[in-house]
């Protein structure tokens, strides 16, 4: 009989926070994954990098802020968080997240880390 070999499961965040539900999606499959203690990484690159960014005032534009949600990555084990450096670059962005334990990787190294998953889903 084979032995069950886990698969590791990437996220990646495309998308900016607020304009569309694909953001807030990413976030529920994450925890989802965390609960069943999947190892689960995340990824962040394009517009997904603003899901990171300090002081977002949702409330503005009159939308709850699930970013909060964040802070209980570490709660469900989620600790593997890779930001796209470039995509930090090109919109003018610092390291500077609402987050702990993210690991900030050029375009090269980000790639060569998310196609090492067994699975990736794209928000």
């Amino acid at each position: 009989m084979s032995e069950y070999t886990p698969k590791t499961i990437s996220i990646l965040n495309t998308s900016a926070p607020f304009g569309q539900p694909n953001a807030k999606d990413a976030l529920d499959v994450a925890l989802i994954m965390g609960t069943y203690e999947q190892t689960t990484h995340l990824f962040f690159q394009g517009d997904g990098v603003w899901q990171l960014v300090t002081h977002q005032q949702p409330e503005s534009i009159q939308v709850k802020d699930f970013l909060k949600t964040f802070s209980a990555f570490e709660f469900y084990d989620l600790e593997n968080i890779y930001v796209c450096k470039q995509s930090l670059v090109e919109r003018n962005l610092s390291e500077n997240f609402h987050i702990e334990n993210v690991q900030v990787l050029e375009k090269s190294d980000f790639s060569i880390k998310l196609t090492s998953s067994d699975v990736i889903l794209r928000f």
